[in-house]
């Protein structure tokens, strides 16, 4: 019999961030965006999201939240990677 099951692994770039760097777990980031140029959060660990910073929202409303906002480049294949271990669980 075929079983399926649903993972949901909730700002989960953001947590293989904080898996990866220990420094960045009590401090607010955000997955995307730049200060320099147009863009959205793609996610934010929950020290951020008390601050109101969401998924989704323009980079620039979310360093208005939370000014001291750490913003992370996506790094897709750690993301992938970690996914995967997920996966073969």
């Amino acid at each position: 019999m075929r079983k399926i099951i649903h993972v949901d692994m909730d700002c989960f770039f953001a947590a293989v961030e904080m898996r990866d760097n220990p420094a960045l777990r009590d401090i607010p980031i955000a997955i995307g965006g730049s200060r320099e140029r147009r863009g959205v959060i793609s996610t934010a660990n929950y020290p951020a999201r008390q601050f109101g910073v969401r998924s989704a929202m323009p980079t620039a409303m979310a360093l208005k939240l939370c000014p001291h906002l750490t913003l992370l480049p996506g790094r897709f294949d750690a993301y992938k990677e970690a996914s995967r271990h997920v996966r073969d669980i």
